[in-house]
């Protein structure tokens, strides 16, 4: 992957009362913590996230969680062919509808991301992902974005603070996960940007992130192996204070003597922890797996 520039710190921050929440009131909406409903406010870091996507025209557009329209408005103001827009929010979907009569390009999607069925949005791919995704669920959407990978351009997406370190930590950095290992087989991570919680409403406990990301041209697996794959980072990461060797026969159910087999062949060390392994690493661990596991499953 390559090296991530440095994060910048958003100076941005709203100091007037904010427009969101005349806006909220006007459709009966009371930002929800359950939903993790923080509304972004501020202008300057709308403009930002649009640009970083740098729109062309005839490009397909998702965006996740669009709430008020603070991105909507500035990504239809350019010459894109379609805006696919999803919110969970039946008043806040209402109203965008209302605000895109008209505009042919634009397709309200009322429903939970995670469940809708938007095989009529990535059968249009490439397509370019932008979103202020909510924050109790952000990690389960972009999970469900990896698997839509072969049919997105680019991301840019914000993420709470938090969750955006995990995505782009490297092996042996404490933030570093299953979900860092789960981006990383699918997308690099061009560039991030860090975003105050200040301009936010209702104001979240911590700042955000913005992460810039894109799939590789070239998926680093076949898609006939990815359920393997995906199995053994979970197995990998199933226990992160035993070794990988315990980890893995505990997950998996395989004996020891076969797990140490699989680890020998793959050169891994069975003694170190998932933490210091690479996306590589776990990769090569999976290809000697998965004989293994289609032999233990039949």
């Amino acid at each position: 992957m390559r090296s991530v520039p440095k994060s910048r710190r958003s100076t941005a921050e709203p100091s007037a009362p904010t427009r969101a929440m005349p806006a909220l009131a006007a459709v009966g909406v009371r930002p929800s913590k359950s939903l993790g409903q923080n509304f972004l406010v501020q202008a300057a870091i709308a403009n930002r996230i649009v640009d970083t996507a740098a729109l062309a025209p005839g490009d397909h557009v998702l965006e996740i969680g669009p709430g008020l329209g603070i991105l909507s408005e500035r990504i239809a103001a350019h010459r894109i062919a379609r805006l696919a827009m999803v919110e969970l929010d039946p008043r806040l979907a209402a109203r965008l509808k209302e605000r895109f009569t008209g505009d042919r390009r634009a397709q309200i999607i009322l429903g939970d991301f995670l469940e809708a069925d938007l095989s009529g949005v990535f059968d249009r791919g490439p397509i370019k992902v932008i979103g202020n995704l909510p924050f109790n669920a952000a990690a389960a959407i972009l999970r469900r974005l990896c698997g839509e990978s072969r049919a997105i351009g680019l991301m840019v997406l914000m993420f709470q603070r938090e969750v955006a370190e995990r995505i782009r930590a490297h092996p042996g950095e404490s933030a570093y996960s299953a979900l860092s290992v789960f981006s990383q087989l699918y997308f690099e991570i061009e560039s991030h940007f860090r975003v105050g919680a200040g301009n936010f409403h209702p104001r979240p406990k911590v700042d955000a992130e913005v992460l810039v990301m894109r799939p590789y041209r070239t998926p680093r697996f076949p898609a006939a192996d990815e359920a393997i794959v995906l199995r053994t980072v979970r197995a990998a990461f199933s226990a992160p204070r035993k070794t990988l060797r315990n980890a893995l026969g505990h997950s998996l159910g395989l004996g020891s003597a076969k797990i140490g087999d699989v680890l020998r062949r793959a050169a891994i060390d069975p003694g170190v922890r998932a933490e210091t392994l690479s996306a590589d690493d776990l990769l090569r661990l999976a290809c000697e797996l998965g004989a293994d596991l289609k032999i233990a499953d039949a």
